[in-house]
């Protein structure tokens, strides 16, 4: 794990200041590019993360993702453009600016042989700035409290996780970003740490996560970017970007299997997914009232009782889905 934050001491939000003013970024990219050989894993991006927002870097595995994070926290350097954190250039005032921010890049690892709370400590300590006596609010508020005392060596992958994020707290940071901080977690994990997030961002702090979960970014985050091959081909409220997505119909029937191919020839939907009581039909350009109506008939027709047609909510799945080149999927 690389975790970056308190590099001195500065001023932190607190809940119920202000909403920020316009133009006042978090996170501020332009024409950034980072090579390796010929090859641009950061390709011109132009990136604006609102302050306090939850804000989604979003991409297949490979996109570059990564590798943008690891740009902006210097610890690769960039071959061109320009940025900033919290309105402090980087990387000419990368101390200041790292100051209020706290990160974690790659998977959390920690001394195992140590309890989280002793590998807290490690942590505090070389921060400085009164790091130390976050360590108590952070363990509270990642609800690790009662299991501090345990050796790291017996937490689970969503404890860890959650200690990362905890290291992450001891500087009470204005900005956190985190390299895809749901990976690997099982359904509660999921759930506890979009709450955690969630909750960070209702005091007025920013968190940039980059993911590949389309899901749970959907359901964490105000706005996203997404990135595919390096570049930024799409960024703002992901309500904005889902409005003009492909309409699905979710169909429940007798005969799911038999219903996809009665639709399938000639093909009515651009894209048609298959379940044990239905199938979801994600429909071609072109006036949806009249293709649902068009479902309706081929599916009587061909003799399958239709019991119910609903006009599904546009989800940033199909929505990345129909604007990138490719997809990695959900791990």
């Amino acid at each position: 794990m690389t975790t970056v934050s308190d590099y001195g001491d500065s001023p932190h939000p607190r809940a119920g200041q202000p909403a920020p003013q316009a133009g006042d970024w978090a996170v501020e990219v332009h024409g950034l590019t980072k090579r390796f050989g010929t090859q641009a894993a950061v390709d011109s991006v132009d990136l604006l993360v609102p302050r306090g927002s939850a804000f989604g870097y979003l991409g297949p595995n490979g996109a570059g993702k990564t590798t943008l994070i690891r740009v902006l926290l210097g610890l690769t350097r960039a071959d061109s453009g320009t940025m900033s954190l919290l309105g402090v250039p980087v990387p000419a005032q990368r101390g200041r600016a790292l100051a209020r921010v706290g990160a974690i890049v790659d998977e959390p690892r920690f001394h195992g042989h140590l309890t989280g709370r002793e590998n807290l400590k490690i942590l505090a300590a070389a921060r400085g700035g009164g790091a130390e006596t976050q360590i108590g609010p952070a363990l509270d508020r990642t609800r690790l409290t009662q299991r501090s005392g345990d050796k790291v060596s017996a937490y689970s992958m969503g404890m860890r996780q959650r200690l990362g994020l905890a290291a992450c707290l001891l500087a009470d940071p204005q900005l956190l970003i985190l390299d895809e901080p749901m990976n690997g977690l099982d359904p509660a994990g999921i759930h506890e740490m979009r709450d955690m997030l969630r909750g960070l961002t209702g005091e007025g702090r920013t968190v940039l996560l980059s993911s590949h979960l389309l899901a749970e970014v959907e359901r964490t985050c105000d706005q996203v970017a997404i990135v595919d091959h390096g570049k930024v081909i799409h960024q703002g409220p992901i309500a904005e970007l889902t409005e003009g997505a492909s309409v699905a119909v979710e169909v429940q029937c007798s005969d799911p299997p038999a219903a996809a191919r009665a639709l399938g020839q000639p093909a009515i939907a651009s894209r048609i997914a298959v379940s044990e009581d239905g199938l979801t039909v994600t429909l071609a350009a072109g006036p949806a009232r009249e293709q649902t109506a068009e479902i309706n008939r081929r599916l009587v027709g061909a003799g399958i009782s239709v019991y119910g047609l609903r006009h599904a909510h546009a989800r940033l799945e199909d929505w990345f889905l129909s604007v990138t080149s490719r997809f990695g999927g959900e791990q």
